[in-house]
């Protein structure tokens, strides 16, 4: 199967919906956008490590409503890697503010998965966007509890800071396997499909390295301290068979901001949305009609 080739390449080879795909300029950042239908803006936003290709089974099924926008992350996927200390949670949701403008979209909901959903409730915080409703697919949206908390930073940011480091992981993720067990131990089940969309962007060391410079410059300390002040509605999806996050985390979510709603997404992994893109898609659909995200 042909590899994914570079943003720089300005072309998306064989990626999923490549047909919905275009290159936006918006401040340092050339970003990789995916857009489907018409209607009020819905913005999509993969975690960390992931990219458009996260949302090809969902965005379709939510085209027929929305403007759905999808965008990979700055040095994810396609689009360009902005200096290492732009990858922190507040220049990230900045940059994203600004290819919101370059758009002229306005979201009337922002949907994001793990950390993606971080960056919504940031941009929410800092008044990048005020959407009618903030939907979390099993969010990363507090610090790590414990020594791995401790750790993370300083071993991501060594690690992305060695290319000869996230060469090596590049090529450890083209062996037999790897991207399987990975998959795995989120607690999810992909497809043969979806296994190999991981494969190709993990075999691609700018991509490695931007998700490690996501981890190493990530600070959810202040996100945690800032949440309760947060007025935009927040919705929590959680999954039962999640390895990566807690569900429990959602507990501790609603303690620092009671209004948060949880809502179960029942035994599937970390990765639900791409497990069963319909039963969210159902769940999206109803918060809309809910929060009042309509077509005019």
């Amino acid at each position: 199967m042909t590899n994914v080739v570079s943003a720089e390449a300005g072309t998306v080879g064989d990626w999923p919906h490549r047909e919905a795909s275009r290159f936006v300029r918006a401040g340092p950042v050339r970003w990789h956008v995916q857009e489907f239908g018409s209607g009020p803006v819905l913005l999509l936003i993969h975690g960390t490590g992931a990219s458009t290709h996260s949302w090809r089974d969902l965005a379709p099924l939510l085209g027929d409503r929305f403007r759905v926008i999808v965008p990979d992350l700055p040095g994810h996927g396609l689009t360009s890697a902005p200096a290492f200390r732009q990858f922190s949670l507040p220049a990230m949701a900045a940059a994203m503010g600004e290819l919101l403008q370059s758009l002229e979209a306005t979201p009337a909901m922002a949907v994001g998965h793990s950390a993606g959903a971080a960056v919504a409730v940031r941009m929410a915080l800092d008044g990048r966007i005020r959407p009618r409703v903030v939907v979390s697919i099993n969010g990363a949206l507090l610090p790590l509890a414990g020594l791995p908390g401790w750790l993370f930073s300083p071993i991501a940011r060594a690690l992305a800071r060695s290319p000869a480091l996230t060469r090596w992981m590049s090529r450890r993720a083209a062996t037999v396997g790897t991207i399987e067990r990975l998959v795995a131990d989120t607690g999810s089940r992909l497809d043969a499909r979806g296994i190999d969309l991981y494969r190709q962007l993990a075999q691609r060391p700018e991509h490695v390295a931007a998700a490690l410079a996501m981890m190493a410059n990530w600070d959810l300390q202040s996100l945690a301290h800032d949440l309760p002040r947060l007025k935009v509605p927040l919705v929590l999806l959680t999954a039962t068979g999640d390895r990566t996050i807690a569900p429990e985390q959602a507990q501790r979510v609603h303690a620092l901001l009671p209004a948060a709603l949880t809502m179960p997404l029942g035994p599937l992994g970390h990765l639900a949305h791409e497990e069963q893109p319909q039963q969210v898609a159902r769940i999206l659909l109803g918060l809309a009609a809910q929060y009042g995200v309509q077509a005019h």
